[in-house]
């Protein structure tokens, strides 16, 4: 198995492989390097025919803090990573850089990731945020502890919700909407009522059950299990969920355009957090 920067990949049988995100000191906040890290050991885990079932997890309080929105090193999309998708244009300017950008590392990863030809499973505990979500989304089956929570707070930055835009399909529309316009948190156990986590256990037997959980699934035949999911998932597209997708993508663009205008940044700084506001400018 490979080594990587930002996660660690993991095989506690041989069918069964378990990638958890590593920066605890972040929160697990999802930086350039980790989103490609991510799609590395996907790729390997679903190349392995002897890997059936995929396991995302995170190390320390938190699954995901969501995306990384600090300065880093290597923050330059098509260019400090070769690109996996197909849209191009990373160097232009304005607009057109920005929507590049944001299909390569948002949109097109994400649902590379959803598409995955293997069984996926979200093993989520404390708080999962923002592109967090996107990450637990991604996944067949989410099983939370008892402790997590979910939110998707970036209304207050003034956008309309993360990029994976599967809130309606989630939650259903009307919880979606309380959900984006309020900014509030929802506990594991009401994820599970409305469907979108399929269990809830005591965080000390999270790994435990979701371990279980990935034996019972990879007992069964391989091509049945990617049959199955590529059922459930084009059922879900013909009802309209890619077309969706990619519409709240734009409106999310057309945010990130207008904030440019209001505030000189692609977010409304009110609603960010202090460690990634700009530092306001020196009076002279």
């Amino acid at each position: 198995m490979s080594s990587f920067e930002t996660i660690l990949v993991e095989r506690p049988e041989p069918a069964i492989v378990r990638i958890v995100m590593n920066r605890p000191e972040a929160r697990n906040a999802q930086n350039l390097q980790m989103t490609y890290d991510l799609n590395a050991a996907f790729d390997e885990a679903v190349q392995d025919d002897a890997v059936k079932v995929i396991i995302l997890a995170g190390n320390g309080p938190h699954f995901s803090s969501g995306h990384d929105l600090r300065p880093g090193g290597k923050n330059a999309a098509g260019v400090d990573f070769p690109p996996i998708g197909n849209w191009g244009g990373f160097a232009e300017p304005n607009a057109h850089g920005r929507f590049a950008r944001e299909q390569e590392i948002y949109l097109q990863v994400t649902r590379r990731w959803r598409n995955l030809a293997k069984p996926t499973i979200a093993e989520v505990h404390g708080k999962c945020v923002a592109g967090g979500l996107m990450l637990a989304w991604a996944c067949d089956l989410i099983v939370a502890s008892d402790d997590a929570q979910f939110c998707d707070p970036v209304v207050t930055m003034g956008v309309c919700g993360v990029e994976w835009f599967v809130h309606p399909w989630e939650l259903g529309p009307r919880k979606a909407k309380e959900f984006l316009f309020t900014a509030d948190a929802w506990s594991a156990q009401e994820a599970h009522q409305l469907g979108m986590v399929n269990r809830v256990v005591p965080r000390a037997e999270l790994s435990a059950s979701v371990l279980e959980l990935a034996r019972r699934i990879a007992s069964k035949p391989s091509f049945a299990l990617k049959l199955t999911k590529e059922a459930v998932n084009r059922s879900v597209d013909v009802m309209g969920q890619p077309a969706a997708i990619d519409q709240a993508f734009a409106l999310h663009q057309l945010c990130h355009a207008h904030n440019l205008q209001e505030f000189g940044m692609v977010v409304d700084p009110s609603g960010l957090h202090p460690s990634v506001r700009k530092p306001p400018a020196a009076a002279e």
